[in-house]
């Protein structure tokens, strides 16, 4: 599927299938959705160029490979993509994190912006919205347009589950951003949760209803 990538890596499969268990925990739920954001940004970051510099080994002068230049940013979509950060940085302590809030209006059921803090200078910089359900786009949608607007230039949106619908709108409002996806489910049912999904994750993540 054209900017889809799918990971089917086993540790992240394993994860996931402890992450849609309702007998989950709130504490174990959290754990596993950060452990597998670090196992899909470790895979997003495959492409980022590097270059040689020379160290010093106890042994000896060598040259070895660092990050060439190249910014990074997270974007968590409150609040359900906060859940994903903390796996993020254990692996990019250096990334800077900005926050999107967003909540759907109850009449017109567009999102609406609350909240924007970002860096900078995140025109410079290779930006990861996070949200871990993709269920109708809407929020993504309007997360990536809100950082397009701010002067983004390259965006990926990583999520841990998504309905067709959702990449759908992704795919027609901002057809550069590649998607990110440990799986993709079959539906979603009359309230828009994605079947079979694995609930609410922010209610999932904060242990509230």
């Amino acid at each position: 599927m054209k900017n889809i990538v799918l990971f089917d890596h086993p540790l992240i499969q394993h994860k996931l299938t402890f992450i849609r268990d309702k007998n989950t925990g709130t504490k174990e739920f959290r754990e596993l959705v950060n452990e597998v954001a670090a196992l899909m940004v470790y895979e997003i970051t495959r492409s980022l160029p590097l270059k040689e510099i020379t160290v010093e080994t106890p042994v000896s002068q060598t040259t070895s490979k660092i990050i060439s230049g190249k910014k990074l940013g997270i974007v968590p979509i409150m609040r359900a993509g906060l859940g994903m950060v903390d796996g993020i940085l254990k692996l990019i302590p250096s990334a800077k994190v900005g926050h999107i809030g967003l909540y759907r209006d109850p009449e017109t059921l567009m999102a609406v912006e609350y909240y924007a803090k970002l860096p900078s200078d995140i025109n410079e910089r290779e930006l990861i919205v996070l949200d871990p359900m993709l269920a109708t786009g809407g929020s993504s949608c309007a997360a990536i347009a809100a950082l397009k607007k701010r002067g983004a230039n390259s965006v990926k949106l990583m999520c841990i589950c998504a309905a067709q619908q959702g990449i759908d709108i992704i795919h027609t409002e901002h057809p550069d951003v590649d998607i990110y996806l440990a799986a993709l489910d079959e539906n979603m049912n009359e309230k828009s949760y994605i079947v079979p999904g694995l609930g609410d994750a922010g209610d999932r993540l904060f242990g509230t209803k």
